[in-house]
């Protein structure tokens, strides 16, 4: 068997933990990736790998060796990229905002995997923090500040905010005119994932930011739930302005303090320090990249469009 795939299999038990997730995620038996191993130990003349009833562990050698080996396949794909002939191929394993890839991305799916047939998707979904490493996820792609050390960050958009209520709302606490106005508000919290706690709302106040905590009878986890809750009139929101295009457009929720928005919001893409940066992920990048401008592009347009309808 090729020393290559050999390589491969023993990176991905050691990422995953497990001989049977890294069978199935590279499609090979499990008894087989079982007798390679066993094989590559014997040839080395090392245990690589400490066998428990719950999960596999490299040793300190085999640890040296998952170095070694990571750092020459980064270097064989680096090399085989360098061709124009070279496609990405394989397995790529991403974690993704489920509105971001819904609304950006889904729609250009399929041009993606044209352009790119030798590649399989795997797209997971969620606000929760991923362990890349341990559930064998190539990259990520997150909205917010990074925190994240461990991990190789690219910020790929800046997404526009909005404050916004449903027009009940406005009606029972009154259109705030300033950030004085607040007084007597609500919010709907949004728990943060990282902290726990729940983020305060963020205003611009003469070029200066400033963090305000309004009190909330409601708080969630999910942006899906966050949104419904606004249009049920629970409190206050803030959101990226493309969340709620369409809630806007139909009058379902409504701009509060405009004229104070909170910063823009960043979207990045994020991998592991241990890995090399496949061709696999780098034409995932650029896609998503691609895809996010192309999208912040069209929404502007549109507006400028319908605000130049409305002068009319």
């Amino acid at each position: 068997m090729d020393r290559l795939d050999v390589m491969r299999l023993f990176t991905r038990i050691v990422e995953r933990q497990s001989f049977t997730l890294a069978a199935q995620d590279l499609d090979w038996p499990r008894s087989t990736a079982t007798q390679v191993i066993k094989a590559l130990e014997k040839r080395l003349g090392v245990r690589l790998l400490q066998r428990t009833t719950r999960h596999v562990k490299a040793t300190l050698d085999g640890e040296a060796y998952y170095r070694r080996c990571m750092a020459i396949l980064g270097d064989v794909e680096d090399a085989e990229a360098a061709f124009s002939d070279a496609k990405p191929r394989g397995l790529l394993r991403v974690d993704v905002h489920g509105t971001l890839m819904r609304h950006f991305l889904l729609p250009a799916l399929p041009d993606f995997l044209d352009r790119f047939p030798d590649l399989q998707l795997h797209l997971g979904e969620g606000d929760r923090l991923v362990d890349l490493v341990r559930e064998g996820v190539d990259c990520v792609l997150r909205v917010g500040d990074l925190h994240d050390s461990a991990m190789v960050g690219r910020r790929v958009a800046l997404l526009d905010e909005v404050t916004c209520a449903s027009p009940a709302y406005v009606a029972r606490h009154g259109d705030p005119q300033s950030i004085d106005d607040l007084a007597g508000h609500i919010s709907i919290g949004f728990q943060s994932s990282a902290s726990g706690m729940a983020l305060p709302l963020e205003f611009t106040v003469n070029g200066m930011l400033r963090n305000i905590t309004l009190p909330s009878t409601v708080t969630v986890t999910s942006a899906e739930t966050y949104v419904a809750a606004a249009r049920l009139g629970l409190g206050l929101i803030q959101v990226p302005r493309y969340h709620v295009e369409a809630d806007l457009a139909a009058g379902t929720l409504a701009t509060v303090l405009a004229d104070f928005p909170p910063s823009p919001t960043p979207v990045s893409l994020l991998y592991p320090h241990s890995r090399q940066l496949s061709p696999r992920v780098r034409v995932f990048i650029d896609w998503v990249t691609q895809e996010l401008a192309a999208s912040r592009d069209e929404i502007t347009h549109r507006r400028a469009e319908a605000s130049s309808s409305q002068n009319r």
